[in-house]
């Protein structure tokens, strides 16, 4: 299938200008270095594996079927630790093992170690090549020159978008990055359940709350939901932010530029908390996963979640799993901003095998890889415009039309705020907030003034 036209118009939204403009000079705290998290310095020292002084030939950068072909080892630092990406990634990386002549070797971590020590990762020994995310994550680490240009790979590609470039795009107007996918956050349901209670989908919060009402009574958790990994709960933030105050106060509230104090922020937090009631109980001791399973399993009614959220179903259970986007809480603001965060790849700034890094970012970014990956991986959306999408499952093509509908596109709230803010004062702010969430302005206060100092440090 061929992606809307619209496709360009909302992926140029991704990256706000009063996003990038954001300070670059805090960093993630935390002493604990991957290898650490790793019980040792395995992920580091398999670095030293790799060939240096590779060489590398061209067939056709980006192009078509033909490889980028390379020589000797390739170190891949992956956060894609949960069975299925890791399955996924798995057989995405023998693809193009096969097709540019790399060994590589993959160092997978847990997914928030990967995050949440990221910074040391990168000023230890990183491996060639590594997964991460697009918008100010990526911007950051370039500003702090912790990451490679790949300036020279995105003049020869084939596909992206002017947008997507933006996306890859950092301060001094070089890329560090290669988009590979990407995925909407939206609310996800089983069909066969909502049929044979007769639900409808929301759209106002009027309506949410008493379909909320309506599950409690026919015995189901009405929004299955869990934050043990801190990041879950974000996307509600997020939403919600979006739907009361508006897609440019959002992005203006990430980069510091609306205090935390503000009425707005208020008004955020005051209407979660009125909808806590129809959240699964116990969220800080559940990960999204077993939240997930409540959905598959038709003891929960809905779930916030993203597309990947159809990595927790059985291939034959895809057909009975639907979506639709958070409903509007302000008319005049609308329904027409999501979360959609793209995925892609990154380079070390001096990786061991320059050489097959690029030969192997070359391929990953090629219509022949990107056709590969959407036959392969029914939890998400690829960035190339030049992959053939065919095998594409009911949901993703209806993602499709969701993400290119979309007026506004925000990242994610741990990717579009300062890194040392999202993970550090945001993720227990929020957990504070699900444990005790009556004192909304303290919680607040506390909030603006950790910002204060990060934003301006």
């Amino acid at each position: 299938m061929t992606r809307p036209q619209s496709e360009a118009e909302y992926l140029a939204r991704m990256v706000p200008p009063s996003v990038a403009a954001l300070s670059r000079r805090g960093v993630l705290r935390g002493g604990l270095g991957l290898g650490a998290a790793l019980g040792g310095s395995a992920l580091l020292a398999a670095c030293g594996g790799g060939s240096s002084g590779s060489s590398a030939s061209s067939s056709a950068a980006g192009g078509g079927g033909a490889a980028t072909t390379a020589t000797g080892t390739l170190t891949f630092g992956s956060n894609q630790s949960d069975a299925a990406p890791k399955a996924t990634f798995a057989k995405l990386l023998d693809n193009a093992s096969q097709k540019t002549g790399l060994q590589i070797k993959t160092n997978t971590v847990d997914h928030e170690n990967f995050q949440e020590n990221i910074n040391n990762y990168l000023q230890g020994q990183p491996d060639d090549v590594f997964t991460w995310f697009a918008g100010y994550r990526m911007r950051f680490f370039a500003g702090q020159n912790l990451v490679g240009d790949v300036s020279d790979i995105w003049g020869n590609l084939q596909g992206y978008t002017d947008a997507f470039k933006t996306a890859s795009t950092g301060d001094d107007g070089k890329q560090y990055f290669i988009p590979q996918s990407y995925y909407p956050w939206a609310v996800f349901y089983r069909k066969s359940v909502w049929q044979k209670h007769g639900y409808q989908v929301p759209k106002t919060m009027d309506e949410l709350t008493k379909l909320g009402d309506q599950m409690k009574k026919d015995g189901l958790v009405p929004i299955a939901f869990a934050d043990k990994q801190g990041w879950p709960a974000m996307g509600t933030f997020d939403i919600l932010n979006m739907r009361i105050n508006g897609y440019q106060y959002h992005v203006d509230l990430m980069a510091h530029k609306k205090p935390w104090t503000d009425p707005g922020v208020t008004k955020v937090f005051e209407t979660w908390r009125s909808l806590l009631p129809y959240h699964q109980t116990g969220a800080l001791g559940r990960q999204w996963e077993d939240a997930a399973k409540g959905l598959q399993q038709g003891t929960s009614g809905m779930m916030l979640i993203g597309l990947f959220v159809t990595q927790q179903f059985k291939p034959e259970e895809l057909s009975d799993v639907d979506f639709f986007t958070f409903p509007a809480i302000d008319q005049s603001i609308g329904a027409d901003a999501l979360d959609a965060p793209i995925d892609g790849l990154m380079m070390a700034p001096s990786p061991k095998n320059e050489a097959g890094a690029k030969a192997f970012l070359t391929y990953m970014a090629s219509p022949d890889a990107q056709t590969f990956y959407a036959k392969t991986d029914p939890t998400t959306l690829v960035a190339s415009s030049k992959a053939d999408t065919s095998a594409y499952t009911a949901l993703q093509k209806k993602s499709v039309e969701l993400v290119g509908s979309a007026k506004s596109i925000a990242q994610f709230l741990d990717r579009d705020a300062n890194p040392a803010f999202a993970s550090t004062v945001m993720i227990p702010a929020i957990q504070t907030f699900l444990g005790k969430p009556d004192d909304i302005q303290g919680l607040q206060s506390s909030i603006e003034k950790q910002a204060a100092s990060i934003y301006t440090t």
